[in-house]
Formats: structure tokens, sequence, C-alpha cells
């Protein structure tokens, strides 16, 4: 089975920043990559940023360049999101999610699991 787990979500003013972790147990840590995507209210879910378990290889959401970092530690199954000099419009639930063969990374439709997401809120 696999499980993805957020954590380090929470409320931060304009400017600031928070990491987010994501934990993998079961298969998912022995994919292809791994993501992070965000929802707010009444939008779809937009990709934020992905990374390849094997290279370490990064990508980035337009809206995120230059200002989140995804990272990855294989040794403790884990993936980081970096977020800095947030925005009020980076405010959504934050989700991690699994993929297990190679595909598209920013559609989330190509990821087989998906973590239960945390809440971000940034004031202005």
């Amino acid at each position: 089975q696999v499980q993805l787990v957020e954590s380090g979500g929470g409320l931060v003013q304009a400017g600031g920043s928070l990491r987010l972790s994501c934990a993998a147990s079961g298969r998912a840590f022995s994919g292809e990559a791994m993501g992070w995507f965000r929802q707010a209210p009444g939008k779809d879910r937009e990709y934020v940023a992905s990374i390849s378990w094997r290279g370490g290889t990064a990508r980035y959401g337009d809206s995120v360049k230059g200002r989140f970092t995804i990272s990855r530690d294989v040794a403790k199954n884990t993936v980081y999101l970096q977020m800095n000099n947030l925005k009020p419009e980076d405010t959504a639930v934050y989700f991690c999610a699994s993929q297990s063969f190679y595909a598209a990374p920013i559609s989330p439709n190509n990821y087989q699991y998906w973590g239960q997401g945390t809440q971000v809120t940034v004031s202005s």
C-alpha cells in the first residue's frame, strides 16, 4: 500500500517562508517522480513542482519559479517544497503525489497516489 503524508503547512505573512514535507511509505518511493500540486477554492488543481527520484531533475510551474524549491531525500523517502517570498495568491491546499512511471509531470492525471493535503495560507 502506498501512503503519502504531507506536513508543514500553516499561516504566514506575505514575504515569509514555509517548508512542506511529504513522507512516502510503501512503494511510492520506488516510483518515477514526486510532484506538488495546489488547489485554491473554486479553482482547478495546479501544478507546482516535480522531481525525479533517481536523477533529482526538478521542474516548476511558471507561477512559482524562482521562489519555490523542490528537493528529495532518497534515504528518508521524503520530498520537500521550500517556499520563499510567499504571496497571498499562493494560498491553497498543497498536495504531494507519486508518479509510478514516466509521464508528463504537469498533469495531475499522471500521478497514481496522493496525500491528504496541507493548508497554506498567506496573509497580506
